[in-house]
């Protein structure tokens, strides 16, 4: 198993705060040791929230009932949910929402990355976006960016769009951000786990060349810039 709190001590390194990068892992059944959530949440991404926290469980389809497009994206979503997730969404057709197909979803652990029990599906984290960018800078140096645009609502659509294509990011919407307590001036960056080893080698490789550009633009700057 990779090193996770090397891992997640890179992603961090780039980041900052204090909201840890969480790992998501759907499996098959729940790992030995870990505990089951107990409780409710109004939405799936609230679980985000709890495992950058620091806390480590994992949730059950009957979890995300109260989310049916969270329930969806994650493909946790069960047959008599589907007519509230239509009055929920509209005309699917219209806004092209993208769900886990092929993911098994009878359980997802949620963790922090350092804490995480299996193998990630995808880690996602928060940032300011001068720091988002050089993480997707080191994903795109790693050959692990996807070609997607900046991705907006629903934010958990990032996450299928991740495991699908490679990392993405995403401006978060609003409930997203109600529920998860992320800054106005954060956005999310989505990698697929299997793509860690390689992103987290380039990180510093991007903080040494973004501190030696700040450092060029600054003084070229000062030198092209003539007083009117």
């Amino acid at each position: 198993m990779s090193d996770y709190r090397a891992l997640e001590q890179k992603i961090q390194s780039v980041l900052g705060g204090t909201r840890r990068p969480v790992a998501i892992a759907f499996t098959d059944a729940a790992p030995q040791g870990v505990a089951r959530f107990e409780g409710s949440e109004p939405s799936s991404c609230s679980f985000w929230r709890i495992a950058a926290g620091g806390r480590t469980f994992y949730t059950v389809p009957s979890n995300h009932v109260n989310c049916p497009v969270g329930g969806y994206t994650h493909n946790a979503l069960s047959e008599d949910h589907v007519p509230e997730l239509h009055q929920v969404l509209g005309l699917m057709s219209e806004i092209g929402y993208i769900r886990l197909e092929e993911v098994p979803a009878k359980t997802i652990v949620y963790s922090p990355l350092a804490d995480a029990p299996v193998a990630p599906t995808v880690v996602l984290a928060a940032g300011k976006p001068a720091a988002v960018m050089m993480l997707a800078e080191a994903a795109h140096r790693a050959g692990a960016m996807s070609k997607l645009p900046l991705l907006g609502r629903p934010t958990c659509m990032a996450i299928p769009a991740a495991l699908e294509a490679g990392a993405v990011t995403s401006t978060g919407c609003i409930g997203n951000r109600v529920y998860t307590d992320i800054g106005e001036d954060e956005l999310y960056v989505v990698l697929r786990g299997s793509d860690l080893e390689r992103i987290g080698n380039e990180i510093d490789t991007i903080i040494k060349a973004n501190q030696a550009l700040t450092d060029y633009h600054r003084e070229r700057r000062r030198t092209l810039t003539a007083s009117a």
